[in-house]
């Protein structure tokens, strides 16, 4: 765990040719229900946990068989919910911590990885696993910095080639409320779409005490939803998810964005560098305007929703419903729960039935956007989507290596990033 590895060896990790593996690489495309479909996590908290445990209820035929996280008291914590499921067959030769360990998962004979560590792993690990012909899922986002994005929609166009399956963590995506909300929209019941608002408003965080045997490095890696080079701060890791719903919408990208935001009740140096809330005006083609707000703070008023104006009506997508002209409402079930399912059995079903989805290009374009809203934040500047396609900004340390990681300030508006 102590070994050092450099920026370059982690982008460059993969990189020899796949037809080296071509025997290894499972024969799952087009492969009928009874056959089985081996999957390795890497990133075992919670999220990572539920991706597995969602994965195993979403299909049948399917078993976990290995498990990867940087620290052995992570794992631990995921096997005493995962290994009381039917499914789980991780045997001790098959679990894997360290720097390294995302590769060992990849190459542990698995058809399929789940990939759920913090953000700013994800290029890394999912250009490993492209390489050795694996298909994949990706927890959202995909990236932290503009440059992890260039990355991940070049993975795609290989995802592609090689016919592997890469599904994204954007369950709404795979909601039926959603997903029949969004048709309604893009047919036109509410008209032309004028603009919207969107909320991600949420309560206070976890937070992990600093121990004293603890480098800084591994302090942040266990904090890391307050270090912007590991989570890309809250319009990334968490309102992503409106802010993605915000695009779908839109049926576009923006064009450009202004905001605000900064640390208001999270002052304190352990909570990294990160804001603790934003308000983002996001302008799309046609001079339409989305406004997008998320915080996090405790004791305050929550609000999770996305809500479209349009020449003929209104449409609030979390509740499935429009207002107006053409008046509409989902009868069926709103659920959540079921979407992070749904999610894995259509990434299940796209590898048997040998059509691979590949969600790569929306969720890279959806982290974009919340990245380019969280600068706008961060350089109190209207900063543009074609700057932020541009930008070569890299969040990732120079070394990946236990000591002493120096974190970035908090950033002022009015200074360069």
């Amino acid at each position: 765990m102590s070994d050092p590895i450099t920026r370059r060896d982690f982008v460059k990790s993969g990189a020899a040719s796949s037809a080296a593996f071509l025997s290894t690489v499972p024969l799952v495309h087009g492969a009928g229900q009874e056959t089985t479909i081996k999957i390795g996590l890497v990133g075992c908290g919670g999220r990572g946990s539920g991706a597995a445990e969602n994965c195993l209820a979403s299909s049948p035929n399917v078993q976990l068989t290995a498990l990867g996280d940087m620290f052995p008291d992570r794992i631990k914590g995921s096997q005493r919910t995962l290994s009381k499921l039917e499914g789980y067959k991780v045997s001790d030769e098959m679990v894997f911590t360290g720097w390294d360990a995302y590769k060992k998962v990849v190459d542990s004979g698995v058809d399929l990885v789940l990939f759920a560590t913090p953000p700013g792993f994800r290029p890394i690990h999912l250009a490993y696993a492209i390489e050795k012909g694996k298909h994949a899922f990706i927890e959202k986002p995909c990236a932290v910095d503009p440059v992890g994005v260039k990355k991940v929609l070049e993975l795609g166009k290989k995802a592609a080639e090689k016919k592997l399956s890469v599904v994204a963590g954007t369950q709404y995506r795979h909601q039926t409320s959603f997903v029949e909300t969004m048709k309604r929209i893009h047919d036109g019941q509410i008209g032309e779409v004028l603009g919207g608002r969107a909320y991600y408003n949420a309560g206070a965080l976890w937070k992990r005490d600093r121990k004293p045997e603890m480098t800084e490095m591994e302090y942040q890696l266990r904090m890391w939803i307050y270090y912007d080079w590991l989570s890309g701060d809250q319009p990334v890791e968490q309102h992503i998810h409106t802010i993605d719903v915000t695009d779908w919408a839109m049926n576009a990208r923006p064009v450009k964005a202004v905001a605000t935001g900064g640390r208001q009740v999270r002052v304190e140096p352990e909570f990294g560098n990160v804001y603790d809330h934003f308000t983002i005006d996001y302008e799309y083609p046609g001079g339409k305007h989305v406004m997008s707000m998320c915080r996090q703070m405790a004791n305050v008023a929550n609000h999770v929703g996305a809500y479209f104006i349009g020449t003929k009506g209104e449409a609030d997508v979390y509740k499935a419903e429009i207002k107006g002209e053409k008046p509409w409402k989902f009868e069926g079930e709103i659920s959540i729960a079921k979407a992070y399912i749904q999610e894995h059995a259509d990434l299940i079903q796209s590898i048997r039935s040998g059509k691979p989805l590949n969600e790569c290009e929306h969720v890279a374009h959806s982290t974009l956007t919340a990245i380019l809203g969280r600068e706008a934040a961060y350089t109190g500047k209207v900063v543009t989507w074609d700057e932020m396609l541009a930008s070569d900004l890299d969040l990732s340390p120079e070394k990946y290596e236990f000591g002493p990681n120096v974190a970035r300030p908090v950033p002022k508006p009015g200074n360069e990033r």
